[in-house]
């Protein structure tokens, strides 16, 4: 289902609103150069600090453009059940293939909360579910435990995005899932050993600006071509380590910026990178003569 790569877009903002031209000149060069699917409004895309309207008009905005020609899976989280039902159905009405959700934030409950919470969602829709286990950002982890209960529980939970860092714990997932339910990095760095261990894909920040590069190593990955797969890993490897130099998503908005691609616009609390990694982002680029 969601084999391949798929892109954790960016939000572009010009003067503190959602520059839609933008965003869609971004869509439409993710599907020209063959990415698998779009993610909006996830981690990358500064749900935290979107309004509920403008969420909405995100995901809207993606599945009028995609029109079909990728999958559109919305990021539909929060650290509040009632909110993340209301953004998942929400999404499943404007159209979207699938949502995001990740693992509540700040108020850190246990096991069995994310249980009920994650159930509590799924029953709420028909939408496809991908769970979001990014410990690093919510304080807490999805354990393999309770994704295994999720699986068995909730036909429509199908899979998960792993951003925990651990290669160990794609082998652990897949020791006690069911075999369709499919595997995803959270980490560029890291897709093609999670591939090697069991993992279908990439939800992928680099690919925001190289998603033709992307696709190919996650199919060399896939379809049995090692030596391709590495290589191409290398050469993107300096890229995907400096796109989070400083938190996500700056480094990328950073990075399109620098290509002309949307104005270089975050919202509070995060800002503008320092100078030094703005310089160390900017050789890096040059090097891989992405500007």
């Amino acid at each position: 289902m969601f084999e391949g790569a798929h892109t954790a877009l960016v939000t572009p903002f010009r003067n503190n609103h959602l520059d839609e031209a933008a965003f869609t000149a971004l869509i439409e060069n993710q599907i020209a150069n063959g990415i698998t699917g779009i993610v909006p409004v996830g981690t990358t895309g500064e749900s935290p600090t979107l309004d509920h309207a403008e969420h909405h008009r995100v995901i809207e905005l993606a599945v009028k453009v995609a029109a079909g020609r990728c999958k559109v899976i919305a990021g539909t989280g929060s650290n509040s059940t009632r909110e993340a039902i209301s953004l998942t159905v929400e999404a499943e009405k404007a159209g979207a293939d699938a949502a995001l959700l990740v693992a509540p934030y700040y108020n850190k409950p246990s096991q069995e909360g994310l249980f009920r919470h994650f159930k509590a969602i799924a029953e709420a829709t028909k939408l496809p579910l991908v769970l979001y286990s990014i410990p690093g950002r919510s304080g807490i982890e999805i354990a393999v435990e309770t994704v295994r209960r999720l699986a068995k529980a909730c036909p429509n939970i199908v899979a998960i995005k792993e951003a925990g860092g651990s290669v160990d714990r794609v082998s652990q997932l897949r020791q006690v899932l069911p075999a369709p339910f499919e595997i995803l990095s959270g980490d560029d760095a890291l897709t093609l050993p999670f591939i090697a261990a069991g993992a279908v894909g990439v939800i992928s920040v680099a690919s925001n600006i190289i998603p033709r590069e992307v696709s190919e190593l996650v199919k060399a990955a896939l379809g049995g071509m090692p030596t391709q797969a590495l290589a191409l890993h290398e050469r993107w490897y300096p890229l995907f380590r400096d796109l989070f130099v400083e938190t996500n998503p700056v480094p990328i908005k950073t990075a399109l910026a620098l290509q002309g691609g949307i104005a270089l616009e975050v919202r509070l609390p995060l800002c503008e990178m320092s100078e030094e990694n703005t310089k160390k982002l900017r050789a890096t680029l040059a090097s891989l003569k992405l500007i």
